[in-house]
């Protein structure tokens, strides 16, 4: 099978660019902006270049820029013309087209290199609310479209994860000035989405805070341990897909009867945790819409 994807079809491209394929075909017809190969069936494709060509037409276009205009940049010429936008005020649009790119191809140079350069302009928490979570939301809809397979969005995810831990090593050395709280993060069973969880370990070591993290997959009796040491705990959990709707309910009744919510604080976050019903039942109960609100209640 192959694994780099290199032929793309006229929904790939909407997808991608967010260009409807309607203003697609206009643009190749009224100003010749890209040349798509034809199927025996006369369906249109497109190779990585014209990929390229159209995320570079994009950022012109969003940047004021007419499309007669640009119709008539020669090409080498519209990189230098994207490449001055990225620098002035835009930097994050050009990443996000690359680090697509990387992604696609299983592109290590590109993903370093692209984030090399905005960490010369941008700190790291710039760069994760910025750019990564755009594209990770952007990624999620492409998975849903059948744009990109699990292989691409595993290959980004590991990368995006690789430099959150990269960060945070970073700070752990430091002594921690904050030990008014300890925080537990971790994921339900059989959850594995482990970006989120992993950036708010950063914040929080960021803010001296003392941090338990037990990452993927962990039951509630592995935490009864854990809350035996300490008098009173925030556990923080991210729900992406479980637990499922009909159990959340369960989930709460049974972290609140094996670690106790009058005592403890159980913090949640993630499309799942969304419905939760009773958290005004419990004390300690917090369901946060984002990460930016949980990081402003820290």
């Amino acid at each position: 099978m192959e694994c780099v994807k290199t032929i793309f079809s006229i929904k790939d491209l909407e997808n991608l660019s967010g260009v409807k394929a309607h203003t697609i075909r206009i643009w190749e017809k009224r100003y010749e902006l890209l040349a798509p190969e034809r199927t025996d069936t006369n369906i249109r494709t497109y190779d990585i270049k014209s990929l390229q060509k159209l995320l570079n037409i994009t950022l012109l276009y969003k940047n004021g820029y007419k499309i007669s205009k640009i119709a008539k940049i020669p090409e080498d010429k519209i990189h230098i013309l994207v490449r001055e936008i990225a620098t002035e005020n835009n930097m994050h649009n050009q990443a996000l087209n690359s680090f697509k790119l990387s992604m696609l191809n299983f592109d290590y140079s590109l993903f370093y290199n692209t984030y090399n350069k905005l960490l010369s302009e941008q700190s790291f928490r710039e760069i994760f609310f910025d750019t990564f979570i755009p594209l990770l939301n952007e990624i999620g809809v492409l998975w849903h479209t059948n744009t990109i397979n699990p292989a691409h969005e595993h290959f980004i995810s590991s990368l995006i994860k690789q430099k959150i831990i990269l960060n945070t090593e970073r700070i752990q050395t430091i002594e921690k000035q904050n030990k008014t709280k300890t925080f537990v993060l971790f994921l339900p069973e059989n959850e594995i989405h482990e970006i989120g969880l992993l950036y708010l370990n950063y914040e929080l070591q960021l803010k001296g805070y003392h941090t338990i993290y037990l990452g993927q997959t962990i039951p509630i009796d592995s935490l009864v341990n854990i809350h035996n040491f300490f008098p009173e705990l925030h556990f923080i959990s991210y729900f992406t897909v479980t637990p499922s709707d009909d159990k959340i309910e369960n989930y709460i009744e049974e972290f609140n009867d094996k670690i106790g919510l009058d005592t403890h604080h159980l913090w949640l976050l993630g499309y799942q945790a969304r419905n939760v019903k009773n958290n005004k039942n419990f004390k300690h109960l917090k369901i946060f819409k984002s990460i930016e609100n949980l990081v402003k209640e820290i």
